[in-house]
């Protein structure tokens, strides 16, 4: 049956009429007549089972439950959806930021005893990185992300009613550990959503993740100007309530990838990709420079507001985060523009935009308030760019192995950010707010030497130099993109793989 299926996948490259075919290069009919083609219905009742029931005992919603001949449809409004889920997750690695006098004062302790707690809040996050993201590679993704969401909604409750500071402390560090949720949801979401629309796709969960980071410090400030803190987490509570609630309304589920794995392989794997991907290390080193000059900008502004000239009070400073949320809001129609573009070339776009803006702070962030929020929009806006530019381009590398590429692009900037923040500190507290911003500056500098190392169209192998010509609009790039999309959309469906491993057992049947 399997060699019926190659044969006809052949005779109708031979034959067919469709304009859309005879667009598609000899190299990708050559891909895809000499492996297995996508089954027909029949063949794909055969090895696919329908999953009812997530964890084996709770119903699956019929509209949820993966169908091989009715794919999930990924929607505009399932997009937001995780958007939404990523905002009200990573939330939780930032809710203790404004708290900290409070809690100080609340446990009976130093600043410096409960500074600690971000700081594990953060380490738990990079532990969760490392250790629970990649499994989006293994596991059914639906029931990974309802396990985590149930674990950190139910740590919540802990920090919400103790009073004993090392129990705060140890519930932190693991509510950080679970709170990875939106490094699920990115590479389901570069999944599910079709190759002409993946960069949209992204960047709406990158634009709630940001917009996470910034409404917690809004939110829990203001709460606890007016009530204790375990109000903050009592409101922490009741929205993973409701992510959990709409995960399990929203969520389809999707068979697992990589079933031949083990953990520890994935593990290795994901160790592996980081050192042997050029595009991935490439990728990496802009996303960590890229953090750092946003992570030190944002924490410098506070300093500069606060003193010569400005002297603004903390309510007024907090105030200029909205101008930053405005920026990061722009992310979808970033996506739009990203969908358009080879990715090397929007990368390009947005580090020289952000030059531009940055150069503005250099000149005149001391001097002119007007300079500082024409900055701030500008860098959150094409710093937003360069991240969803940069994960296209990764999250291309390999289909099957997104949620280990994504989880080594987040470690890289979570580097980033740890680099920027201590830096851009020191540099600004000894040189000045114009050296501060010339640091980052130089940042951005270096990340155009970083691009510029390898070519837009360079092979995914070649470490260093251009090849491949100069064309700058994917719609240019026209049928070798158009081949490699259709070969993409073969090698992620569920019935390749289950095909594949038949062929394979044919063929040491034959050479046994």
């Amino acid at each position: 049956m399997v060699q019926d299926a190659v044969d006809a996948s052949n005779s109708n490259h031979e034959q067919t009429n469709d304009p859309e075919k005879a667009l598609e290069p000899a190299s990708t009919q050559s891909t895809l007549s000499s492996q297995v083609a996508l089954p027909n219905a029949s063949d794909a009742r055969a090895p696919t089972h329908e999953n009812t029931r997530d964890f084996g005992f709770i119903p699956i919603p019929a509209y949820l439950r993966y169908n091989p001949e009715k794919p999930p449809h990924f929607g505009l409004g399932m997009n937001i959806a995780f958007g939404f889920f990523s905002t009200f997750i990573v939330s939780n690695l930032y809710y203790c930021q404004p708290l900290l006098i409070q809690l100080a004062k609340a446990f009976g302790v130093s600043f410096s005893e409960i500074s600690r707690v971000p700081s594990l809040i953060q380490g738990g996050y990079a532990t969760g990185l490392v250790l629970i993201s990649p499994l989006g590679d293994l596991v059914r993704r639906r029931q990974l992300i309802l396990t985590v969401v149930t674990i950190s909604t139910a740590l919540t409750i802990g920090l919400a009613v103790t009073s004993n500071l090392q129990v705060f402390e140890a519930l932190s560090y693991l509510i950080g550990v679970a709170s990875v949720t939106p490094q699920i949801l990115l590479p389901l979401a570069a999944d599910l959503a079709p190759p002409q629309r993946r960069a949209s796709a992204i960047a709406v969960v990158l634009t709630g993740l940001v917009l996470g980071i910034l409404v917690a410090r809004v939110v829990a400030g203001v709460i606890a100007e007016y009530q204790s803190y375990r109000v903050v987490y009592y409101y922490a509570l009741a929205a993973q309530s409701c992510v959990l609630i709409g995960a399990f309304c929203v969520i389809p589920d999707y068979p697992r990838k990589n079933k031949d794995l083990s953990y520890f392989q994935i593990l290795w794997t994901m160790g592996k990709l980081a050192v042997t991907e050029p595009v991935l290390i490439q990728g990496c080193l802009l996303l960590l420079l890229s953090s750092a000059c946003f992570s030190s900008f944002w924490v410098t502004l506070t300093f500069l507001l606060g003193g010569e000239p400005y002297h603004f009070s903390t309510l007024t400073i907090g105030l200029f985060g909205l101008v930053g949320m405005f920026g990061v809001a722009m992310g979808p129609l970033v996506g739009r523009l990203v969908d358009r573009l080879v990715p090397w070339y929007a990368t390009l776009f947005s580090i020289c935009m952000s030059i531009l803006f940055q150069s503005i702070q250099v000149g005149a962030g001391g001097i002119n308030i007007g300079a500082v929020i024409v900055a701030i929009f500008g860098l959150d806006v094409f710093s937003q760019m360069i991240q969803v530019s940069v994960t296209t381009a990764i999250f291309a590398i390999s289909a099957e192995a997104r949620a280990r590429l994504n989880a080594v692009a987040i470690l890289s900037i979570f580097i980033g950010q740890v680099v920027g923040t201590a830096v851009g500190t020191q540099v600004f507290l000894h040189h000045g707010w114009r050296a501060g911003a010339g640091l980052s500056l130089g940042f951005f500098g270096l990340m155009l030497v970083v691009l510029f190392l390898r070519g837009p169209h360079t092979q995914q192998y070649t470490w260093f130099g251009f090849e491949g010509g100069w064309n700058w609009r994917k719609s240019a790039v026209g049928p070798q993109e158009q081949g490699n999309n259709q070969i993409e959309q073969v090698e992620q469906s569920p019935e390749w793989t289950d095909l594949e491993k038949k062929v394979q057992a044919q063929e040491a049947q034959k050479h046994s």
